[in-house]
């Protein structure tokens, strides 16, 4: 798990197909291996960048919440033609939620649906 206490953390999503599944896998940008799941101890901006290894034109369209109301995550923000989504936490709720990024594909009109990465939040107010 990342721990940030800096206004921006980012990480590269890569995408591969293992016997035609998608595999997720999380980097930072220096490529050393991650778990995706980040601590916030102050108001930051979360970062991904989609790497698609997959051949099939995959673009973030979303990030599903199955606790959208907790206000762990305040806005998610798409930019880049699908290439990057932003998540805002203002870090004024302690607690933690976990969520699905909602990828889209060339290849048919399913959607493609991630491993849940989780955030918690250790506010300092």
């Amino acid at each position: 798990m990342s721990n940030t206490q800096n206004t921006t953390t980012f990480f590269i999503l890569t995408v591969t197909l293992e016997n035609g599944e998608p595999f997720f896998s999380y980097t930072n940008q220096d490529g050393t291996p991650k778990s995706g799941n980040v601590t916030i101890s102050q108001h930051c901006t979360i970062t991904y960048q989609l790497n698609d290894q997959t051949g099939k034109g995959l673009k973030f369209v979303g990030a599903a919440f199955t606790t959208p109301f907790d206000n762990i995550i305040d806005a998610v923000s798409i930019c880049n033609n699908g290439s990057l989504i932003h998540l805002t936490d203002l870090d004024e709720v302690a607690g933690n939620t976990s969520f699905q990024f909602v990828l889209s594909n060339s290849a048919n009109t399913l959607q493609v649906l991630s491993p849940d990465p989780e955030f918690v939040n250790h506010p300092e107010n």
